[in-house]
């Protein structure tokens, strides 16, 4: 078919998609095709409009990666080549010249838009060349020098291979989120500091003003006046003075050998013992320098004005008090001792520590540093006020406890004991009126004494209390009705119990008929026994339970013992005979004052006691609570048996003569026995002599108990010492001689 040539836009587009014309010309889609013309190949006039539009576009395909114009490249658009000119590579519409090589038709592939990815540009993506192209679609084009299928040049495989859609591009970051949270983390940074430092300078700034000012005080204690111990009349046992403490500064010492030597006279200690004292040091936790040691408390005050005038550098020398004891050692085993911080150590000071020693005060005061440590004019100052202790008065009476202590010394130093005791119990009260300890010791030089001289003797040594413990026995088969008062027993020289033998130290021949008061005068262990078979061992147990044997007193006395009785299913053969003659068990000597004071007090057992009234630092005095009392035998048989131990001291070769005592009748009963010491026996024997006077109507009751190294009758040893201290006890109370004399007795048939 013959090509028209035509210049009418019309047949332009119209020879345009058929294929046929020999001119190019500008298409509204930017692609170029041959306009109609003369067989000759001349061109058609141009259009101005269609130039000016073909420039527009061309300006519009000027765009590379980035957005820019590349430089010395013309841009340009890919297309799809159709018709006649397939296969063949067509020349740029913008040369300006034909095409040579035939006839072909461009047809514009349209532009494809991906969809936006997050908040990312769109990408305009060409056919052959596309901004954004990704690793992976440059790799599937065919690389330089790659053989292509036979038939198919290089130009025909690019417009022929479909292009691959690109992946989607990676998601970008949210600048906006991460602002937002870190704003929101700064905010909360600044919030916390702000919290910190409103509760630094608001809460937590009196604490720190606090600490502040402690850095800067400085503490003295003020020491409470300790409580004074006095008798039953008002004199002082024991009591505080003023003295003077000697102490010192290491680090202010310049010469230690030389400040050593010049204290060592005044204060009785040798220069070798008080030189490492005057040495600096450092504290063991901190390390800080040590700044004060004691060298000695309780120093008189004439004493100290003297270390005072040596002006020794680093010496201290400041009020302080000391324990003093008017009497040196008079009742010390009982009062006991205080150390150098005046603390009770022994004895009632230790046993009524809280109540003695008060209430220490305090004054603080702001010091400055360095050369100014001296308190500040106006600063901080506080004053706790001491409040002192309150005093003790006791039972104790002055006069009989320095003549007990002194008759019990003179007594055990002639037959060389090894210690003993002697306790004075007002009969019906039971305040303790004496209480001695042989050997005794000084309360102001403790540390001299040996550890058996610290104890009191009367309430600590564990003895078995031989025949003593008779008066027990016959106590119980009175009130049991075993026996009476005038009743006899039948004996014979010796008993056996169990496989043991028990002889009399007073035989009588077999088939002797002995009263009560020969039982007790001769100390029969033949009649003791046979009345202690009539009891029965659960009455013996019951009674000897009844009279304060194997419990505690509760003097008061710290140390005190219980001793210890045997339970009737613990008895064996021998005990039938054993316990009822006082062996086999362990009592204290305060225990079996306690028993004889009960038959003294028509049968009642009270607990013996030593604290008689407190008197409070404001003058109130509190008496303690009645003492605990029971009845043990009724009052009829008490008197009873007291007239039956009349016998010991008044029958010819009675075991108690030694402690007659001439215008008083005398009721009591001898005994000998052991120690125990951890629930052994040891050598030597313990003597003992335990009555009350007078006889008819008992005021006071006297035990002496006697530790000697060998052979040790209780009427030998401890007879006199009971008759002297109980004449001064009489004479001293006022109490009246007997106005009757003791009952003539009849001991055996």
């Amino acid at each position: 078919m013959a090509r028209r040539d035509t210049d009418e836009p019309e047949d332009r587009g119209r020879n345009r998609r058929s294929g046929i014309g020999d001119a190019r010309a500008f298409t509204p889609r930017g692609r170029t095709t041959r306009d109609g013309g003369s067989g000759d190949g001349a061109e058609s006039a141009p259009d101005p409009q269609a130039e000016a539009e073909l420039q527009r576009r061309r300006a519009e395909l000027r765009m590379v990666r980035g957005g820019r114009a590349e430089e010395g490249r013309p841009p340009q658009r890919l297309g799809r080549v159709t018709g006649a000119s397939a296969g063949r590579r067509p020349r740029r519409a913008d040369d300006g010249g034909d095409v040579g090589g035939g006839d072909f038709d461009v047809e514009e592939t349209p532009r494809r838009r991906t969809a936006p990815a997050g908040r990312g540009r769109p990408v305009v993506r060409g056919d052959r060349e596309f901004i954004g192209r990704t690793q992976a679609a440059r790799a599937r084009e065919p690389r330089r020098g790659d053989r292509l299928p036979a038939g198919r040049g290089r130009g025909q495989d690019r417009r022929q291979r479909p292009v691959a859609p690109p992946p989607d591009p990676p998601k970008m970051g949210e600048p906006r989120r991460r602002l937002r949270l870190a704003t929101a983390l700064s905010l909360l940074l600044f919030a916390a500091i702000g919290v910190r430092l409103v509760q630094f300078q608001l809460a937590d700034a009196p604490a720190f003003a606090a600490q502040g000012l402690q850095d800067r005080l400085d503490k003295i204690v003020l020491p409470a006046q300790r409580g004074a111990i006095f008798d039953s009349t008002g004199k002082v046992l024991a009591h505080s003075v003023e003295a003077r403490f000697v102490a010192v500064d290491p680090e202010l010492v310049k010469d230690p050998r030389a400040t050593a030597v010049a204290l060592a006279p005044l204060l009785g200690k040798a220069p070798s013992e008080l030189e490492p004292l005057l040495q600096k040091g450092k504290q063991e936790v901190s390390g800080a320098p040590i700044r004060f040691r004691w060298l000695l408390r309780g120093l008189s005050v004439q004493t100290a004005e003297m270390v005072r005038a040596l002006n020794l550098a680093g010496v201290i020398v400041k009020r302080d008090e000391r324990r003093d004891m008017p009497g040196d050692d008079l009742a010390a085993n009982l009062i006991g001792f205080t150390g150098t911080d005046l603390n009770g150590l022994a004895g009632i000071e230790a046993r009524y520590d809280q109540l003695l020693r008060g209430r220490n005060g305090e004054l603080q005061y702001e010091t400055g540093n360095g050369q100014l440590n001296k308190p500040i004019p106006g600063g901080y100052r506080r004053e706790v006020v001491a409040q002192p202790g309150s005093s003790l008065m006791l039972t104790i009476d002055r006069d009989v406890q320095w003549q007990a202590q002194h008759i019990l010394y003179t007594s055990m130093e002639k037959v060389k004991a090894v210690w003993g005791a002697a306790v004075v119990l007002d009969a019906r009260t039971g305040d303790v009126v004496a209480q001695a300890t042989y050997p005794t010791f000084n309360p102001a030089n403790p540390g001299a004494a040996k550890p058996e001289q610290l104890a009191d003797n009367a309430t600590s040594v564990v003895v078995d209390p031989g025949s003593v413990h008779k008066a027990i026995v016959l106590s119980a088969a009175l009130q049991e009705g075993v026996i009476e008062p005038d009743s006899t027993i039948k004996i014979g020289p010796s008993i056996k119990k169990g496989d043991q033998v028990y002889w009399d130290t007073h035989q009588f021949a077999e088939g002797t008929k002995i009263t009560l008061p020969g039982l007790m005068a001769f100390s029969s262990n033949v009649a003791t026994i046979k009345v202690a078979e009539k009891l029965g061992a659960e009455k013996l147990y019951e009674y000897q339970k009844l009279f304060g044997l194997g419990q505690p007193t509760g003097i008061g006395v710290p140390g005190e013992s219980s001793g210890q009785l045997q339970a009737p299913e613990d008895w064996s053969g021998t005990s039938h005979g054993s316990i009822p003659i006082g062996h086999e068990m362990a009592v204290t000597p305060l225990q079996m004052a306690a028993a004889y004071a009960a038959i003294a007090n028509d049968g009642t057992w009270v607990q013996p006691h030593l604290i008689k009234q407190t008197i409070a630092p404001d003058g109130k005095v509190t008496r303690p609570a009645p003492a605990k009392s029971h009845r043990v035998i009724s009052a009829e048989n008490a008197a009873a048996l007291r007239e039956i131990m009349e016998a010991v001291t008044t029958v010819d070769q009675a075991t108690g003569r030694s402690a007659a005592l001439p215008g008083y009748r005398i009721s009591g009963k001898t005994g000998t026995g052991s120690q125990v010491v951890n629930g052994k026996y040891v050598k030597g024997e313990v003597g003992s002599f335990i009555g009350m006077a007078p006889a008819e109507n008992p005021r006071y009751v006297i035990a002496v108990f006697v530790k000697t190294p060998g052979v040790g009758a209780g009427g030998k040893v401890a007879g006199p010492a009971f008759r002297d201290i109980m004449a001064f006890t009489l004479r001293h109370f006022k109490v009246l001689p007997s106005t009757v004399k003791s009952p003539t007795f009849v001991t055996h048939y």
